[in-house]
């Protein structure tokens, strides 16, 4: 095997699903400016707009989450060339 081809820096790091708000953690190499204290242990924290405890191939449910509304991004962005082709 070749050496030094994965990191050495492996720790314990949160991943928090937002749109539901659990979490766990996991070991990670990732960089990260948010903490987290859980069980009076603190670890680097990760955001997560979906995780396998909301998405819905994992969960059975048909729901469509829209956390950051894209689609009202996309309707108040593009709403005048809409207007204008229903005229």
């Amino acid at each position: 095997m070749k050496k030094d081809l994965h990191p050495a820096n492996y720790r314990p790091v949160a991943f928090k699903d937002m749109s539901n708000g659990d979490v766990f953690v996991s070991k990670s190499t990732i960089n990260t400016r948010e903490t987290i204290e859980i069980e009076g242990v603190e670890y680097p924290l990760v955001k997560l707009e979906i995780s396998s405890s909301s998405h819905p191939f994992y969960t059975g449910k048909q729901k469509l989450v829209d956390t950051a509304g894209r689609v009202d991004k996309f309707m108040n962005r593009y709403s005048k060339h809409i207007q204008n082709k229903q005229k």
